[in-house]
């Protein structure tokens, strides 16, 4: 059965790739981001039932305008993906207060503005997912330079779970789901603040992936919802093994 999904950060990369693969399967995809001739030429690309909403996810009023169109359009919402993100390329000494509250709005508030637009829309249906797609860089510092990103995508992590943690008891039809991709073959890294430094090919050994593979990922836990998900498996045991361990794991490293 064909569902609405809302995809922020959708003119491009992970996003664009994502409502690429749910157009193709017959789902309604409704594509935000700020970049309104890349949404339009994608939705052309993509068919009648793309629909593309210019949104700036770091204003709240935007996300809200975003919602409301959606539910216009096509009368109801199955699925919510907060996407849209940025990295930034500054050691965590080095940080200044402006970084670090650029780094909270674009990776946790637009979120944050996403799961609460949304979230009385499902209550009231009984039904409805959220997915957060987060990093592999908010469970293991591999990669220092992204000291604020990784910060932020943490803080993205615990406002994921502790949303499912409310939800589960009161309104189990609504799915809580929290994605983390490794390295990706996209434009991210080109376009963080200050850019990017050369960096090793994969964490741990894991190798990059395509924004393709990220979606089929994004994908997958819209058709069968679970609480979190690497989207390359090779991550999660780097993960486990940093955990049981921090200190031989970061010695590792160095």
């Amino acid at each position: 059965m064909a569902m609405t999904i809302v995809i922020t950060g959708a003119s491009s990369g992970i996003g664009a790739a994502t409502a690429t693969q749910l157009a193709a399967r017959g789902d309604r995809v409704v594509l935000a981001a700020r970049r309104g001739g890349e949404l339009e030429r994608l939705a052309a690309r993509l068919g009648q039932d793309a629909f593309p909403v210019v949104t700036d996810v770091t204003v709240r009023a935007d996300v809200e305008h975003l919602r409301d169109r959606a539910i216009e359009r096509f009368g109801g919402i199955d699925v919510w993906i907060n996407n849209a993100g940025r990295g930034l390329s500054k050691q965590t000494a080095e940080l200044t207060d402006d970084e670090l509250d650029q780094m909270m709005t674009v990776n946790v508030k637009s979120a944050l503005y996403g799961m609460q637009a949304v979230l009385p829309h499902f209550i009231e249906r009984g039904a409805g997912h959220i997915v957060n797609v987060s990093s592999f860089l908010s469970r293991v510092p591999m990669a220092s330079i992204r000291a604020a990103y990784s910060a932020s995508k943490a803080a993205l992590n615990s406002l994921t779970a502790n949303l499912r943690m409310d939800l589960a008891a009161a309104h189990p039809g609504i799915h809580v789901t929290l994605v983390m991709p490794g390295l990706v073959s996209t434009e991210f890294a080109q376009n963080a603040v200050h850019g990017t430094p050369p960096i090793r090919p994969g964490a741990g050994g894991a190798p990059a992936q395509t924004a393709d593979e990220v979606a089929a990922s994004i994908v997958g836990v819209v058709d069968q919802p679970v609480a979190e998900v690497f989207t390359n498996p090779a991550l999660a045991g780097i993960a486990r093994k940093y955990f049981e361990d921090v200190g031989a794991f970061e010695k590792g490293l160095r």
